[in-house]
């Protein structure tokens, strides 16, 4: 009942908002409301972003505090920055393809280093057994293998792209089974909400 009325989208009234599918090999493009929808959802978070990470890195108390604010903190801003800038020039400046095509390669990368920036504070801050402590530097790793990944495959297999966003997002949270049982339960219930609330990106591929 639910996928009909969805395959008839083009049908109604809203027809105007959303452009039809394309095929897994083409890029979508985008509708003037989604255009500004896009530019105005990310921009909206800039400056929050900006401001908790501040509050981060004053709130710490060592070292490693300091260095896990800072990875995340730049993840964060960078992901809301470099997809503004993205989103906006793919809106008003289209005829600057090759521009375009790396601002778009370049939203995609940061997606990678976000998930790893978010994992920051808990790896660095937690302790974690023998095999789990290792993590601290796969998940940049990962992070990295998939930015190589779009750079030669960009736009090409779409639910390979999804696939490596999920599993990233997903197999660090292992370490949790290593950690001291006291710390483990808080932090699944503090990592869990991240985790279930995939990149809008990620669901709508723009």
């Amino acid at each position: 009942m639910f996928a009909p009325r969805l395959l008839d989208f083009q049908k109604t009234k809203y027809a105007r908002f959303m452009n039809h599918r394309v095929p897994a090999h083409r890029r979508y493009q985008p509708t003037e409301y989604e255009h500004a929808a896009n530019c105005a959802t990310h921009a909206l978070w800039i400056i929050p972003s900006i401001l908790g990470s501040s509050n981060l890195y004053f709130l710490s108390d060592d070292d490693w505090e300091t260095i896990s604010a800072w990875i995340y903190g730049l993840g964060l801003c960078g992901l809301f920055v470099v997809s503004t800038v993205f989103h906006t020039i793919s809106w008003k400046k289209s005829h600057l393809r090759t521009v375009e095509h790396c601002l778009h390669m370049s939203d995609r990368m940061v997606i990678y280093f976000f998930i790893a920036a978010s994992y920051a504070p808990w790896l660095n801050l937690r302790e974690l057994g023998p095999w789990a402590s290792h993590m601290r530097w796969l998940v940049w790793i990962m992070a990295s293998v998939g930015t190589i990944y779009v750079f030669f495959f960009h736009e090409r297999y779409k639910l390979v792209e999804l696939l490596c966003y999920v599993v990233m997002g997903f197999f660090p949270a292992l370490v949790i089974l290593s950690m001291v049982a006291m710390e483990a339960e808080p932090s699944l219930r503090l990592l869990t909400p991240t985790l279930m609330l995939p990149h809008p990106k990620l669901l709508l591929g723009t």
